[in-house]
């Protein structure tokens, strides 16, 4: 199934653009301009800056995504598609006796279980 390129582009915005966006207005709301650029100038180890700003605006970007499927469900969060086949078992093979004899017995034990935890209960 080929994937329509606007959810595709909505679910690109709200996982990718969103964390990024939330997390650079964060930095410029509490620390100025200056927090911004020292996302970029000095990025954290082993991670480049985009990255980390997206890690660090993923909480408020879910929250965000989680009002918007509150005010109309799929909005935030789009739903996935996805393709469902039912096949059949290739070999066809019913269970055989001996399975449905270890069934019973399995059945049986745990019937005895319930027989005896009931049996505990009703002593107390």
């Amino acid at each position: 199934m080929a994937a329509d390129p606007l959810d595709t582009l909505r679910l690109k915005l709200m996982q990718d653009v969103l964390p990024v966006g939330v997390a650079v207005v964060e930095r410029a709301r509490k620390g100025g301009i200056k927090d911004v650029v020292s996302a970029f100038s000095q990025p954290g180890p082993g991670q480049d800056p985009l990255t980390q700003l997206r890690d660090e605006g993923e909480p408020l970007a879910r929250q965000l995504r989680d009002g918007l499927d509150r005010l109309s469900p799929g909005l935030g969060n789009p739903v996935m598609r996805v393709d469902v086949r039912v096949e059949s078992d290739p070999s066809g093979a019913a269970p055989s006796p001996a399975d449905d004899a270890e069934l019973v017995a399995r059945l049986q034990a745990i019937e005895h279980r319930l027989v005896v935890l009931e049996q505990q209960l009703g002593s107390r």
